[in-house]
């Protein structure tokens, strides 16, 4: 079972919380410090299925960095483990609770430092949002690209926590690709700074990169330097149909082995198509199989389409719909974003998995879920960064029907398997959390796992950041 409980550090005696809450506040202001039991359990964990969570002794929410400083040579001084937290959107555990716990949640912490045309740089606070960060940069010009599918309420501290993606990675890569330095609050309180604001910068090891994606089990950043991009152009969709699965990822493979750079490349099977259309009546035919929707950001981008097109119909495609415009475009791109809205309306429970394979095994990946999905009896839908090979099945169950929630766990690990077959990988944007813990041991085995624990034993000697999670 990869659900065992969480095993964290504790208190020697738990019945000490306001002695706990009493050194808090000793350097935070009354309002940052949460102990109402009904206010703290609304922290209590992220939005994974099937993830333990225990009950935070306090919630505290910092607004600078001698605040988290604080907190931290407190749950030093006190052997108390403390549990970072952005907005609570990941889906890998990665932000819950353990019993007796200090949940340090950096939302408050919000601030745009800085932007930089000539640098091409902002320095963040780990509590601003995605979508914020995007728009300030745009006015000056600018583009930074990480944009997760929660970019409207995730935060940078979050994104730098996971490693996380989003839909235009084909073109852009991931967050870890725009970190170029933090500064982070160590186990025992000091302020370290890693990495550089320049172009380029190699000096000593790559500890800004060891934090990007550690899940807060290593330190808690508490600023970011990111680079941007020049704004690009506005991009242009199209929307192509395949009978099949494999068509559609022929059509992937025809794409990229062309040379093509699409700012976006995203495909939906044939349950996710239903699902949209059951909750949004979009129109889209009934008959397909699978939906692939291509974009580019290109000086020309009709050009651009239109040899993507004709690839998408050597591969099989029933009809290729581009984009005339903007308005157009975004229209095309509304049935991918309300996927996972559609595919939990399905059952009203949903377990997204995140599995990346080679682009090459794509098709092979989609046909594998669709055999998973019969052997278990369920509704898996997929959806797709069809450029990187991310895909995301999603099973829906009813969490009310004991019988149906086993079977969803099972058809969860067993899809994780079977990208492992396929030379992939368990998570290629969410994370580990507690989630994917045993699965992280098959993916990188003994070895990689004893080195794993040494740096963690180097960064955190009392294990109390985030206990219980990754490792």
């Amino acid at each position: 079972m990869i659900m065992s409980r969480i095993e964290a550090p504790r208190s020697e005696d738990t019945a000490e919380t306001s002695g706990l809450t009493d050194r808090l506040l000793a350097g935070l202001p009354a309002e940052a410090v949460l102990t109402d039991p009904d206010v703290t359990a609304s922290y209590a964990h992220d939005m994974a299925s099937f993830c333990p969570a225990g009950a935070p002794a306090v919630v505290v929410l910092p607004r600078t960095v001698e605040q988290v400083q604080h907190v931290m040579r407190t749950a030093t001084e006190l052997r108390v483990p403390v549990v970072p937290q952005g907005a609570r959107s990941g889906l890998s555990g990665a932000a819950n609770a353990t019993d007796g716990c200090i949940v340090l949640s950096l939302t408050r912490m919000d601030r745009i430092l800085e932007i930089s045309p000539v640098d091409r740089i902002a320095v963040v606070e780990p509590g601003v949002i995605n979508a914020t960060l995007s728009r300030a940069v745009e006015e000056h010009g600018l583009y930074y690209p990480p944009d997760p599918s929660s970019w409207e309420m995730c935060t940078i501290g979050g994104n730098i926590g996971t490693a996380s993606g989003g839909l235009c990675c084909v073109k852009y890569g991931v967050t870890a690709e725009y970190v170029l330095g933090l500064d982070v609050v160590l186990a025992d309180g000091r302020l370290m700074s890693t990495g550089r604001r320049t172009a380029k910068g190699v000096a000593g090891y790559d500890l800004t990169r060891l934090f990007v994606g550690s899940e807060g089990s290593l330190g808690i950043v508490v600023r970011a330097v990111l680079a941007l991009k020049p704004k690009p152009p506005q991009q242009l969709v199209l929307a192509a149909e395949f009978p099949s699965a494999a068509a559609a990822c022929d059509a992937v493979c025809r794409i990229m082995e062309g040379g093509h750079v699409p700012s976006l490349l995203e495909l939906m099977d044939r349950t996710t198509v239903k699902a949209v259309n059951d909750l949004a009546h979009m129109g889209l035919p009934e008959t397909t199989e699978s939906l692939l929707l291509a974009a580019f950001d290109t000086p020309a981008p009709a050009a651009d389409l239109a040899a993507v097109g004709a690839l998408c119909e050597a591969a099989g495609a029933t009809e290729v719909v581009p984009a005339e415009d903007a308005a157009e475009s975004e229209l095309l791109l509304q049935a991918r974003r309300l996927s996972l809205t559609a595919l939990e309306a399905v059952k009203g429970t949903t377990m997204i998995d995140d599995v990346c394979v080679p682009r090459s095994k794509l098709s092979e990946m989609l046909e594998g879920v669709e055999r998973i999905a019969g052997k278990y009896r369920l509704t898996i839908g997929v959806c797709a960064h069809a450029g990187d090979g991310n895909t995301h099945p999603t099973v829906c169950f009813d969490a009310q029907d004991e019988d149906e929630s086993r079977r969803a766990r099972e058809s969860f690990d067993e899809i994780m398997a079977l990208g492992l077959e396929l030379g992939g990988t368990i998570t290629g944007e969410h994370g580990v959390g507690v989630l994917k813990k045993e699965w992280l041991a098959r993916e990188i085995g003994p070895v990689g796992i004893e080195m794993q624990r040494a740096v963690k034993q180097a960064f955190d000697p009392l294990g109390i950041l985030n206990p219980g999670k990754v490792l």
